[in-house]
C-alpha cells in the first residue's frame, strides 16, 4: 500500500470510528473538547506509524486503544488538570484513582449509548443553530474545519471560532454527558433532528454558491439519521425523519442535468430516482406509521415525499392527498415557508388561483421577505394564469433574492420564456 493510500485509508477510518472514540472518551474526561484532543492524539499516532507499519487489521481498535493510553497516561500523570479549565479540574483530582483502572472497560461499555449521548451534547438548545450544525458535523460526522467550511461556503477561521466558542459554552454551562429524560427528552430530541434536517436540506438544496445540490452533505445527515434511528428505534419522529431523508436522497442524481443545472420536479426522469433508497424510506415511513398516533412534522413531510416517490409518472401524482397533508402539516407547524409549499400542491390540484389565493395570503408575511420562493412560486402560478408581464416580474425578483447562483440563472431564464409568452 503506497503512502497515499494509507493516508486514504486514515481518513476513512477516522470518520467511521472518530464519533465513537470521542463518545466514549466524553463520558470519562466529562469535557467533550478535551475527549476531541485526545481523538486528533491518537490520530496524529496514526498518521506518525500506519505509513511504515501498515494500516492494522483493526484499524479502529488501534486508535481506540492508542487514545486510551494517551487518557490513562494524563490521567496518571496529572496532565489532564492542566489542559481543563479549573472549575473541572478539582472534580477530575477527586475521581482520578478511582477513574484510571475502569478506563478500558468504561469506553468499551455502551458504545451506542454514547454516540447518543454526544449526539445531545453537540444539538444542544445552549448553543446557537450555527454551532450546533458544526459541531455535530464535527464530532459525530468526523469533519474537518476546513471540510465544514466549505460545505457552508464560509470562512475557515469563522467555523474554528464557532467551534471553539460552542465547547467553551458546553464546558461552562456544565452540560452533562447525558441522555435527558421524560418532557425534556422531546424537546432535546427535537434539536438533534432539527440540526440533521438543516444539514441535509443544506446538501440538497444548497442555499448560497455555484452548485445546486452537495450530495456529501445529504450522506452526512442520513449516516446520522439512521445512527440516531438505531440508538432510539421507538421514536416515530426519529423515523419519520430517515424516511424523509431517504426519498429525498433518491432523487439527487435527477436533480441536476448535465451541466450542473437544476431540474425541477415535474422534468426528471424518475427512472433515475434510486429505488433502493426509495424503498428503505417507505419502509422507515411505515415504521414512523406503526408508533404513531397521529404524525409529526417529519413523518408527514415524509408522506408527501412518498406521494412523488409512488407516481412513475408526474401526471400520476395523488395532488389531492398531498393537499390533505400539507393541510394537517400547516395546522401542526404554522409555518409560512409550509405555507408556500401548499399553495404550490392547491395549485396541482385545484389550478393556480387556488394556489395564488394561499400565496397572495402570505405577501405580508415579515418571515418571507427575502424568502425566494415566494416569488418564485407565485411567478409560476401567474405564468399558468397568462398573467405573463407579472409572472416576469416575480421572477426577476426571486433571482435577485437568491443567493444561489444556479437557481438564479433558473430563475433568470424563466423570466425570459415568460417575457415571450412561452
Amino acid at each position: 500500500m503506497t503512502q497515499s493510500d494509507t493516508h486514504l485509508a486514515i481518513d476513512a477510518v477516522w470518520r467511521i470510528e472518530s464519533p465513537k472514540l470521542i463518545a466514549g472518551l466524553t463520558r470519562i474526561t466529562g469535557d467533550v473538547g478535551l475527549a476531541e484532543d485526545l481523538a486528533q492524539d491518537a490520530l496524529v499516532v496514526a498518521l506518525e506509524r500506519w505509513p511504515e507499519s501498515g494500516v492494522p487489521d483493526n484499524p479502529g481498535a488501534w486508535l481506540m486503544a492508542t487514545a486510551k493510553h494517551r487518557a490513562i497516561d494524563q490521567l496518571r500523570r496529572g496532565k489532564m488538570l492542566d489542559r481543563k479549565h479549573e472549575q473541572l479540574g478539582h472534580e477530575l483530582e477527586a475521581r482520578q484513582d478511582a477513574a484510571v483502572p475502569d478506563l478500558d472497560a468504561a469506553i468499551d461499555d455502551h458504545i451506542g449509548d454514547d454516540l447518543l449521548r454526544l449526539m445531545f451534547i453537540a444539538c444542544h438548545p445552549v448553543l446557537s443553530t450555527e454551532a450546533r450544525v458544526a459541531l455535530t458535523l464535527r464530532l459525530l460526522g468526523g469533519l474537518t474545519t476546513d471540510e465544514i467550511a466549505r460545505a457552508f461556503l464560509e470562512p475557515e477561521p469563522t467555523v474554528a471560532q464557532r467551534i471553539v466558542r460552542a465547547k467553551r459554552t458546553l464546558r461552562e454551562a456544565r452540560v452533562p454527558f447525558e441522555v435527558p429524560r421524560d418532557a425534556e427528552l422531546t424537546a432535546r430530541l427535537s434539536s438533534v433532528l432539527e440540526v440533521i434536517y438543516l444539514v441535509f436540506n443544506e446538501g440538497y438544496s444548497a442555499t448560497t454558491g455555484d452548485e445546486w445540490v452537495r450530495p456529501a452533505l445529504c450522506e452526512d445527515a442520513l449516516r446520522l439519521g439512521r445512527i440516531l434511528a438505531e440508538l432510539v428505534p421507538e421514536e416515530p419522529e426519529v423515523h419519520g425523519l430517515v424516511a424523509l431523508l431517504e426519498i429525498q436522497a433518491s432523487r439527487l442524481h435527477a436533480r441536476v442535468g448535465p451541466g450542473g443545472e437544476p431540474v425541477l420536479l415535474a422534468d426528471q426522469d424518475r427512472a433515475r430516482w434510486d429505488q433502493l433508497l426509495i424503498r428503505r424510506g417507505l419502509a422507515a415511513l411505515e415504521r414512523a406509521e406503526q408508533l404513531a398516533g397521529a404524525l409529526g412534522p417529519y413523518a408527514l413531510q415524509a408522506a408527501i415525499a412518498a406521494c412523488h416517490a409512488r407516481a412513475r409518472t408526474p401526471e400520476e401524482t395523488d395532488w389531492t392527498r398531498i393537499t390533505a397533508l400539507y393541510d394537517a402539516l400547516a395546522q401542526l407547524t404554522q409555518s409560512p415557508v409550509v405555507e408556500v409549499n401548499r399553495a404550490v400542491a392547491y395549485t396541482m390540484a385545484f389550478g393556480p388561483a387556488a394556489g395564488l389565493e394561499i400565496a397572495d395570503s402570505l405577501l405580508s408575511e415579515p418571515a418571507l421577505a427575502n424568502y425566494h420562493l415566494l416569488p418564485t412560486v407565485r411567478g409560476d402560478f401567474l405564468a399558468k394564469l397568462g398573467r405573463f408581464e407579472e409572472a416576469r416580474a416575480e421572477f426577476e425578483r426571486a433571482a435577485a433574492l437568491t443567493r444561489n447562483a444556479r437557481e438564479r440563472t433558473l430563475l433568470l431564464e424563466r423570466a425570459a420564456r415568460v417575457r415571450s409568452g412561452l
